[in-house]
């Protein structure tokens, strides 16, 4: 299947150029994303460290993940709305870069480690819920977590110094000259 005319029609788009031209969109956004995955992997982080025993062990497991997966979620949801509005502004330089993937791989892993979790641990909490740890599964379960988050986000820096941040349209852009104009000399 061949994704290049999807590509090259969201980095076409109105909305990526507006970003793209725009002197403070893009870092506006990726301060966001920044705050926003910051969000997710602390929320996540309690859960995983709850479920291994390290933190929170006086409350029910939960009690814990009930507060904190509402956040991971609210936060995921705006980490995926401004990675959206990143990739598209270069999408065709995003989609073909490995690190990208890999992050991208990663993701899906640590969604499909959730359904794993789902399915085992979590079916029996009601057995082990107040204890100070999770059994096995649910250990190994927190341990990938922690492995696949911390990959996605040491892969989500080497994106940003592995792509070019110049337009690959011909669409005028913030260019070198126009940002030592604004240094004052």
């Amino acid at each position: 299947m061949d994704l290049s005319p999807l590509i090259a029609a969201l980095e076409a788009s109105a909305v990526a150029a507006a970003i793209r031209n725009s002197l403070y969109l893009f870092p506006l956004i990726e301060s966001v994303h920044v705050l926003g995955l910051t969000l997710v992997f602390g929320t996540i982080l309690i859960v995983d460290l709850r479920l291994l025993g390290l933190a929170s062990t006086r409350r029910p497991f939960s009690v814990v993940a009930a507060d904190g997966l509402r956040w991971t979620w609210i936060a995921f949801a705006i980490t995926v709305a401004t990675g959206a509005l990143m990739f598209i502004t270069n999408a065709s330089t995003y989609y073909h870069n490995f690190f990208f993937r890999t992050k991208m791989t990663l993701l899906a892993l640590s969604g499909l480690n959730v359904l794993v979790f789902d399915v085992t641990a979590r079916r029996s909490i009601i057995t082990w819920d107040e204890e100070t740890r999770a059994p096995r599964s649910g250990r190994i379960a927190a341990t990938v977590s922690l492995v696949l988050w911390i990959g996605v986000i040491f892969l989500g820096r080497w994106v940003g110094f592995t792509t070019s941040s110049q337009p690959t349209t011909n669409e005028p852009g913030v260019n070198l000259e126009q940002l030592e104009n604004l240094i004052p000399k």
